[in-house]
Protein backbone atom coordinates (compact mmCIF):
# COMPACT_ATOMS: atom_id res chain seq x y z
CA UNK A 1 0.00 0.00 0.00
CA UNK A 2 1.39 3.61 -1.03
CA UNK A 3 0.90 6.77 0.82
CA UNK A 4 -0.97 9.13 -1.16
CA UNK A 5 0.05 12.97 -1.34
CA UNK A 6 -3.44 13.89 -1.93
CA UNK A 7 -5.05 15.08 1.30
CA UNK A 8 -8.40 16.63 1.15
CA UNK A 9 -9.78 18.99 3.65
CA UNK A 10 -12.23 17.21 5.94
CA UNK A 11 -13.60 20.86 6.96
CA UNK A 12 -16.59 20.25 3.96
CA UNK A 13 -17.68 18.03 1.57
CA UNK A 14 -15.35 17.32 -1.08
CA UNK A 15 -15.51 15.76 -4.97
CA UNK A 16 -12.21 13.45 -6.09
CA UNK A 17 -12.06 13.32 -9.87
CA UNK A 18 -9.99 10.70 -11.19
CA UNK A 19 -9.99 8.58 -13.69
CA UNK A 20 -11.29 4.65 -13.12
CA UNK A 21 -8.51 2.34 -10.73
CA UNK A 22 -6.48 5.58 -9.63
CA UNK A 23 -7.60 4.63 -5.84
CA UNK A 24 -10.25 7.01 -5.17
CA UNK A 25 -12.13 4.43 -3.04
CA UNK A 26 -8.96 2.91 -1.73
CA UNK A 27 -7.76 6.14 -0.70
CA UNK A 28 -11.54 7.47 0.93
CA UNK A 29 -11.69 4.32 2.96
CA UNK A 30 -8.28 4.81 4.75
CA UNK A 31 -9.06 8.80 5.41
CA UNK A 32 -12.53 7.15 6.79
CA UNK A 33 -11.17 3.87 8.54
CA UNK A 34 -12.28 5.49 12.44
CA UNK A 35 -15.67 7.17 11.29
CA UNK A 36 -19.15 6.56 10.87
CA UNK A 37 -19.43 6.26 7.25
CA UNK A 38 -22.58 5.65 5.26
CA UNK A 39 -21.28 3.65 1.36
CA UNK A 40 -22.88 4.14 -1.14
CA UNK A 41 -21.29 2.74 -4.53
CA UNK A 42 -23.02 3.26 -7.75
CA UNK A 43 -21.09 0.98 -10.06
CA UNK A 44 -22.97 -1.50 -8.17
CA UNK A 45 -26.06 -2.63 -10.68
CA UNK A 46 -28.64 -2.68 -7.52
CA UNK A 47 -27.90 0.52 -5.51
CA UNK A 48 -27.54 2.27 -9.02
CA UNK A 49 -31.18 1.66 -10.00
CA UNK A 50 -32.52 2.28 -6.82
CA UNK A 51 -31.20 5.83 -6.67
CA UNK A 52 -31.54 6.32 -10.16
CA UNK A 53 -35.35 5.67 -9.52
CA UNK A 54 -35.65 7.61 -6.44
CA UNK A 55 -32.99 10.21 -5.28
CA UNK A 56 -34.83 10.68 -2.49
CA UNK A 57 -34.34 7.64 -0.74
CA UNK A 58 -30.64 9.30 -0.15
CA UNK A 59 -32.24 11.70 2.68
CA UNK A 60 -34.00 8.26 4.62
CA UNK A 61 -30.80 6.10 4.38
CA UNK A 62 -29.24 9.04 6.24
CA UNK A 63 -32.16 9.72 8.72
CA UNK A 64 -31.65 5.56 9.20
CA UNK A 65 -27.79 5.80 9.87
CA UNK A 66 -27.42 6.90 13.43
CA UNK A 67 -25.15 9.66 13.46
CA UNK A 68 -23.48 9.47 10.41
CA UNK A 69 -20.28 11.74 9.94
CA UNK A 70 -19.62 11.14 6.01
CA UNK A 71 -21.55 10.19 2.98
CA UNK A 72 -19.12 8.24 0.50
CA UNK A 73 -21.15 8.40 -3.01
CA UNK A 74 -18.50 6.32 -5.12
CA UNK A 75 -19.07 7.28 -9.42
CA UNK A 76 -21.78 10.35 -8.46
CA UNK A 77 -21.76 11.38 -12.68
CA UNK A 78 -24.26 8.05 -12.83
CA UNK A 79 -26.71 10.00 -11.60
CA UNK A 80 -26.35 13.77 -12.06
CA UNK A 81 -29.88 14.30 -10.78
CA UNK A 82 -28.42 12.85 -7.39
CA UNK A 83 -26.42 16.06 -6.79
CA UNK A 84 -29.58 18.23 -6.34
CA UNK A 85 -30.75 15.84 -3.26
CA UNK A 86 -27.23 16.25 -1.80
CA UNK A 87 -27.12 19.92 -2.06
CA UNK A 88 -29.99 20.23 0.10
CA UNK A 89 -29.26 17.61 2.48
CA UNK A 90 -25.63 19.77 2.91
CA UNK A 91 -27.81 22.96 3.19
CA UNK A 92 -30.06 21.71 5.54
CA UNK A 93 -28.49 18.94 7.57
CA UNK A 94 -24.70 20.18 7.40
CA UNK A 95 -23.93 16.96 6.70
CA UNK A 96 -20.32 16.17 4.83
CA UNK A 97 -20.44 14.20 1.65
CA UNK A 98 -17.53 12.67 -0.07
CA UNK A 99 -18.22 12.18 -3.51
CA UNK A 100 -16.08 10.52 -6.45
CA UNK A 101 -15.91 11.04 -10.09
CA UNK A 102 -14.25 9.48 -13.06
CA UNK A 103 -16.26 11.58 -15.57
CA UNK A 104 -17.18 15.18 -15.41
CA UNK A 105 -19.10 15.16 -18.82
CA UNK A 106 -22.26 13.87 -17.50
CA UNK A 107 -22.42 15.97 -14.69
CA UNK A 108 -22.04 19.11 -16.92
CA UNK A 109 -24.68 17.71 -19.82
CA UNK A 110 -26.88 17.16 -17.00
CA UNK A 111 -26.87 21.19 -15.72
CA UNK A 112 -25.18 19.99 -12.49
CA UNK A 113 -23.33 22.91 -10.63
CA UNK A 114 -21.01 20.82 -8.43
CA UNK A 115 -23.41 21.83 -5.86
CA UNK A 116 -22.19 25.94 -5.97
CA UNK A 117 -18.95 26.03 -4.14
CA UNK A 118 -20.48 24.27 -1.41
CA UNK A 119 -17.79 21.23 -1.80
CA UNK A 120 -14.10 21.12 -2.72
CA UNK A 121 -12.82 19.72 -6.15
CA UNK A 122 -10.25 17.45 -5.86
CA UNK A 123 -7.69 14.97 -8.35
CA UNK A 124 -6.50 11.53 -8.30
CA UNK A 125 -3.96 10.30 -10.70
CA UNK A 126 -1.63 7.38 -10.89
CA UNK A 127 1.12 7.01 -8.36
CA UNK A 128 3.50 9.14 -8.80
CA UNK A 129 7.42 8.62 -8.03
CA UNK A 130 7.32 10.06 -4.48
CA UNK A 131 4.31 8.01 -3.81
CA UNK A 132 5.98 5.19 -4.94
CA UNK A 133 9.47 5.31 -2.87
CA UNK A 134 11.17 2.99 -2.99
CA UNK A 135 9.31 0.44 -5.08
CA UNK A 136 9.67 3.10 -7.96
CA UNK A 137 11.55 1.58 -10.42
CA UNK A 138 11.64 4.16 -14.06
CA UNK A 139 12.10 1.84 -16.41
CA UNK A 140 9.01 -0.27 -14.95
CA UNK A 141 6.77 2.71 -15.30
CA UNK A 142 8.24 3.54 -18.52
CA UNK A 143 6.38 0.60 -19.82
CA UNK A 144 3.38 -0.64 -18.06
CA UNK A 145 2.48 3.08 -15.86
CA UNK A 146 1.74 3.77 -12.53
CA UNK A 147 -1.82 2.77 -11.85
CA UNK A 148 -1.94 1.24 -8.12
CA UNK A 149 -3.46 -2.22 -9.56
CA UNK A 150 0.24 -2.32 -12.24
CA UNK A 151 2.48 -1.20 -9.41
CA UNK A 152 1.12 -4.00 -7.10
CA UNK A 153 1.03 -6.56 -10.10
CA UNK A 154 2.71 -9.44 -9.29
CA UNK A 155 4.21 -10.15 -12.60
CA UNK A 156 4.88 -8.71 -15.82
CA UNK A 157 2.05 -11.03 -17.46
CA UNK A 158 -0.13 -10.21 -14.42
CA UNK A 159 0.19 -5.83 -15.60
CA UNK A 160 -0.24 -6.44 -19.21
CA UNK A 161 -3.56 -8.58 -18.50
CA UNK A 162 -4.64 -5.93 -16.48
CA UNK A 163 -3.87 -3.15 -18.61
CA UNK A 164 -5.86 -4.95 -21.69
CA UNK A 165 -8.97 -5.34 -19.29
CA UNK A 166 -8.66 -1.93 -18.23
CA UNK A 167 -8.50 -0.43 -22.10
CA UNK A 168 -10.77 -2.98 -23.44
CA UNK A 169 -13.57 -2.78 -20.62
CA UNK A 170 -13.40 1.04 -19.18
CA UNK A 171 -11.85 3.02 -22.38
CA UNK A 172 -13.67 1.36 -25.52
CA UNK A 173 -16.73 -0.34 -23.57
CA UNK A 174 -18.07 1.47 -20.59
CA UNK A 175 -17.33 5.55 -22.06
CA UNK A 176 -19.94 4.01 -25.10
CA UNK A 177 -22.48 2.74 -22.24
CA UNK A 178 -22.52 6.25 -20.97
CA UNK A 179 -23.13 7.60 -24.32
CA UNK A 180 -20.27 9.55 -24.56
CA UNK A 181 -19.77 8.83 -28.33
CA UNK A 182 -22.77 6.69 -30.57
CA UNK A 183 -20.59 5.38 -33.34
CA UNK A 184 -18.13 3.33 -31.77
CA UNK A 185 -15.71 2.13 -34.86
CA UNK A 186 -13.94 5.53 -35.54
CA UNK A 187 -14.01 6.03 -31.59
CA UNK A 188 -11.52 2.75 -31.21
CA UNK A 189 -9.46 3.75 -34.09
CA UNK A 190 -9.12 7.28 -32.49
CA UNK A 191 -7.76 6.05 -29.49
CA UNK A 192 -4.94 4.45 -31.30
CA UNK A 193 -4.39 7.22 -33.08
CA UNK A 194 -4.30 9.53 -30.33
CA UNK A 195 -1.73 6.99 -28.64
CA UNK A 196 0.25 7.59 -31.73
CA UNK A 197 0.09 11.36 -31.27
CA UNK A 198 0.81 11.48 -27.61
CA UNK A 199 2.65 14.48 -26.89
CA UNK A 200 2.27 16.26 -30.52
CA UNK A 201 0.78 19.29 -31.41
CA UNK A 202 -2.75 18.31 -32.37
CA UNK A 203 -3.76 18.18 -36.21
CA UNK A 204 -7.46 17.63 -35.74
CA UNK A 205 -7.89 17.53 -39.95
CA UNK A 206 -5.48 15.18 -40.38
CA UNK A 207 -6.61 12.68 -37.50
CA UNK A 208 -9.98 12.80 -38.83
CA UNK A 209 -8.51 11.85 -42.12
CA UNK A 210 -6.94 8.72 -40.59
CA UNK A 211 -10.28 8.00 -38.52
CA UNK A 212 -12.51 8.39 -41.29
CA UNK A 213 -14.71 11.22 -39.40
CA UNK A 214 -14.11 15.19 -39.86
CA UNK A 215 -12.01 17.18 -37.38
CA UNK A 216 -14.90 18.55 -35.28
CA UNK A 217 -15.54 14.95 -34.55
CA UNK A 218 -11.78 14.36 -33.39
CA UNK A 219 -11.77 17.43 -31.50
CA UNK A 220 -14.94 16.34 -29.67
CA UNK A 221 -13.49 13.12 -29.14
CA UNK A 222 -10.27 15.24 -27.29
CA UNK A 223 -12.75 16.62 -24.74
CA UNK A 224 -14.40 13.29 -24.06
CA UNK A 225 -10.65 11.79 -22.81
CA UNK A 226 -10.46 15.24 -20.99
CA UNK A 227 -13.69 14.94 -19.23
CA UNK A 228 -13.29 11.37 -18.50
CA UNK A 229 -9.86 12.19 -17.15
CA UNK A 230 -7.94 9.66 -19.29
CA UNK A 231 -5.49 12.78 -20.36
CA UNK A 232 -5.25 16.27 -20.71
CA UNK A 233 -3.65 19.09 -23.15
CA UNK A 234 -0.74 21.23 -22.63
CA UNK A 235 -1.37 24.62 -24.16
CA UNK A 236 1.44 26.57 -26.42
CA UNK A 237 3.22 29.23 -24.05
CA UNK A 238 2.61 32.74 -25.44
CA UNK A 239 2.85 36.11 -23.29
CA UNK A 240 -0.75 36.85 -24.91
CA UNK A 241 -3.80 34.60 -23.67
CA UNK A 242 -5.59 35.62 -26.83
CA UNK A 243 -2.82 34.37 -28.93
CA UNK A 244 -2.30 31.25 -26.80
CA UNK A 245 -5.79 30.41 -27.54
CA UNK A 246 -5.55 30.81 -31.05
CA UNK A 247 -2.59 28.36 -31.35
CA UNK A 248 -3.38 24.04 -31.10
CA UNK A 249 -2.17 22.39 -28.34
CA UNK A 250 -0.44 18.96 -27.43
CA UNK A 251 -2.35 16.06 -26.13
CA UNK A 252 -0.95 13.37 -23.10
CA UNK A 253 -3.27 10.19 -21.71
CA UNK A 254 -2.97 9.92 -18.14
CA UNK A 255 -0.82 6.88 -17.90
CA UNK A 256 1.93 5.74 -19.52
CA UNK A 257 0.80 1.62 -19.52
CA UNK A 258 -2.62 2.82 -21.05
CA UNK A 259 -1.13 5.01 -24.02
CA UNK A 260 1.35 2.35 -24.80
CA UNK A 261 -0.93 -0.38 -24.80
CA UNK A 262 -2.94 1.46 -27.30
CA UNK A 263 -0.12 1.68 -29.45
CA UNK A 264 -0.05 -1.95 -29.35
CA UNK A 265 3.46 -1.49 -27.74
CA UNK A 266 3.52 -2.97 -24.45
CA UNK A 267 5.04 -6.13 -24.53
CA UNK A 268 8.13 -4.41 -25.83
CA UNK A 269 10.56 -3.62 -23.17
CA UNK A 270 11.78 -0.30 -22.85
CA UNK A 271 14.71 0.50 -23.80
CA UNK A 272 17.52 3.16 -23.52
CA UNK A 273 18.94 5.40 -25.92
CA UNK A 274 15.95 4.85 -28.87
CA UNK A 275 13.57 7.76 -30.19
CA UNK A 276 10.82 6.20 -28.53
CA UNK A 277 12.37 5.78 -25.50
CA UNK A 278 12.85 9.76 -25.06
CA UNK A 279 9.60 9.94 -26.24
CA UNK A 280 8.16 8.07 -23.03
CA UNK A 281 10.65 9.92 -20.57
CA UNK A 282 8.96 13.24 -21.48
CA UNK A 283 5.87 11.73 -20.93
CA UNK A 284 6.44 10.84 -17.70
CA UNK A 285 8.50 13.86 -16.46
CA UNK A 286 5.55 16.08 -17.64
CA UNK A 287 2.76 14.04 -16.02
CA UNK A 288 5.26 14.14 -12.77
CA UNK A 289 5.00 17.84 -12.76
CA UNK A 290 1.60 17.82 -13.50
CA UNK A 291 0.37 15.74 -10.91
CA UNK A 292 2.56 16.94 -7.94
CA UNK A 293 1.14 20.48 -9.14
CA UNK A 294 -2.09 19.42 -7.61
CA UNK A 295 -1.20 17.51 -4.91
CA UNK A 296 0.96 20.39 -3.60
CA UNK A 297 -1.70 22.59 -3.97
CA UNK A 298 0.37 24.82 -6.54
CA UNK A 299 -1.31 27.71 -8.93
CA UNK A 300 1.30 26.81 -12.05
CA UNK A 301 0.55 27.08 -15.22
CA UNK A 302 2.23 24.51 -17.66
CA UNK A 303 2.38 24.96 -21.45
CA UNK A 304 5.25 24.63 -23.27
CA UNK A 305 7.28 26.91 -26.47
CA UNK A 306 6.98 26.58 -29.80
CA UNK A 307 9.40 29.27 -31.79
CA UNK A 308 8.69 30.89 -34.81
CA UNK A 309 11.86 28.74 -36.27
CA UNK A 310 9.52 25.55 -35.10
CA UNK A 311 12.03 24.37 -32.30
CA UNK A 312 9.70 23.46 -28.81
CA UNK A 313 10.67 23.86 -25.02
CA UNK A 314 9.20 21.07 -23.71
CA UNK A 315 7.49 22.74 -20.78
CA UNK A 316 7.19 26.23 -19.30
CA UNK A 317 6.40 26.30 -15.66
CA UNK A 318 4.76 29.88 -14.86
CA UNK A 319 4.89 29.89 -11.28
CA UNK A 320 3.26 32.94 -9.38
CA UNK A 321 5.64 35.35 -7.40
CA UNK A 322 8.95 33.29 -8.58
CA UNK A 323 11.03 32.82 -12.21
CA UNK A 324 9.47 31.06 -14.81
CA UNK A 325 10.98 27.70 -15.67
CA UNK A 326 11.85 26.46 -19.36
CA UNK A 327 12.14 23.13 -19.16
CA UNK A 328 14.01 20.34 -21.83
CA UNK A 329 13.79 16.99 -21.25
CA UNK A 330 16.44 14.47 -21.84
CA UNK A 331 16.65 10.81 -21.23
CA UNK A 332 20.36 11.13 -21.63
CA UNK A 333 22.70 10.09 -19.20
CA UNK A 334 25.13 12.83 -20.33
CA UNK A 335 23.37 15.99 -22.12
CA UNK A 336 25.77 16.65 -24.86
CA UNK A 337 26.58 19.96 -25.88
CA UNK A 338 24.47 20.47 -28.88
CA UNK A 339 21.80 19.84 -26.67
CA UNK A 340 22.73 22.84 -24.11
CA UNK A 341 23.69 24.48 -27.22
CA UNK A 342 20.06 24.56 -28.67
CA UNK A 343 18.53 25.59 -24.97
CA UNK A 344 21.02 28.41 -24.67
CA UNK A 345 19.73 29.18 -28.15
CA UNK A 346 16.05 28.82 -27.41
CA UNK A 347 15.87 30.76 -23.68
CA UNK A 348 16.87 34.26 -25.85
CA UNK A 349 12.84 33.94 -26.61
CA UNK A 350 12.19 33.81 -23.01
CA UNK A 351 13.57 36.92 -20.77
CA UNK A 352 13.68 36.54 -17.53
CA UNK A 353 13.25 32.73 -17.09
CA UNK A 354 15.71 30.15 -15.52
CA UNK A 355 16.52 27.30 -18.53
CA UNK A 356 16.92 23.77 -16.97
CA UNK A 357 17.00 20.46 -18.67
CA UNK A 358 15.92 17.66 -16.86
CA UNK A 359 17.79 14.23 -17.53
CA UNK A 360 19.24 11.15 -16.11
CA UNK A 361 22.34 12.46 -15.29
CA UNK A 362 23.34 11.98 -11.45
CA UNK A 363 24.82 15.08 -10.65
CA UNK A 364 23.89 18.72 -11.42
CA UNK A 365 25.96 21.00 -13.36
CA UNK A 366 25.76 24.59 -14.85
CA UNK A 367 27.14 25.69 -18.30
CA UNK A 368 27.08 29.29 -18.64
CA UNK A 369 23.13 29.97 -18.08
CA UNK A 370 21.65 26.52 -18.24
CA UNK A 371 21.03 24.15 -15.44
CA UNK A 372 21.34 20.55 -15.71
CA UNK A 373 19.84 18.24 -13.47
CA UNK A 374 19.21 14.93 -12.38
CA UNK A 375 15.62 14.15 -12.99
CA UNK A 376 14.12 14.13 -9.31
CA UNK A 377 16.11 16.49 -8.09
CA UNK A 378 14.73 18.92 -10.51
CA UNK A 379 11.62 17.84 -10.38
CA UNK A 380 11.09 18.38 -6.50
CA UNK A 381 13.04 22.01 -6.51
CA UNK A 382 10.84 23.17 -8.84
CA UNK A 383 8.19 22.81 -6.13
CA UNK A 384 10.21 23.73 -2.96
Amino acid sequence: MHKRLLNPLLSKSFFIFGSRSTGKSTLLHELFADKKTLWIDLLDDATFREYSHRPELLHERIAGAAQVEWVVIAEVQKIPALLDTIHQIIFKKKQKFALTGSSARKLKRGGANLLAGRALVYHLYPLTFVEMADDFDLFETLQYGSLPEIVNASSREEAQETLRAYVNTYLREEILIEQLVRNVTPFRKFLEVAAQCNGQIINYAKIGRDCGVDGTAIERYFQILEDTHVGFTLQPFHLSIRKRQAQKPKFYFFDLGVRRFLEGLISFPAVEGNFQFGKMFEHFIILEIMRLAEYYKKDFRLSFLMTKENAEIDLIVERPGQTTLAIEIKSATLVDEVEIGKMQRLGNDLENSELVILSRETLRRQVQDVSIQPWREGILRIFE
